[in-house]
């Protein structure tokens, strides 16, 4: 499954999360992404905080187009972290690593 050419789905309460093993296949196409116990997450490091700066700001744009979006942490300076997790479910579902995906393909 292309993950990029996908699009986030409106999830509700009630809908199980996806389990650790249904998890890891879609890691595969998410990646640099580690799987923690109800999210994922990624740690990226730029040269400078401008740059740093513009990344969240494409983060955001793809957030908002999705309508899902991951909580971002900008820190010492230059490094972004972001968590993606569906807190309607308080899990994972295909969203996260939809919107992952196509973080990945940010430039």
């Amino acid at each position: 499954m292309d993950l990029k050419r996908n699009r986030c789905v409106p999830c509700e309460g009630g809908t199980k999360p996806m389990s650790k093993r249904e998890a890891s296949k879609y890691l595969k196409d998410a990646k640099g992404w580690k799987l923690e116990r109800s999210s994922i997450s990624i740690n990226r490091k730029f040269k400078n905080f401008k740059e740093a700066m513009n990344f969240v700001k494409k983060v955001g744009n793809i957030a908002e187009s999705e309508g899902h979006h991951p909580d971002i942490f900008l820190h010492d300076w230059n490094q972004v972290t972001l968590i993606l997790s569906t807190h309607a479910i308080n899990g994972l579902s295909i969203n996260d690593f939809i919107v992952a995906a196509k973080v990945n393909d940010i430039k």
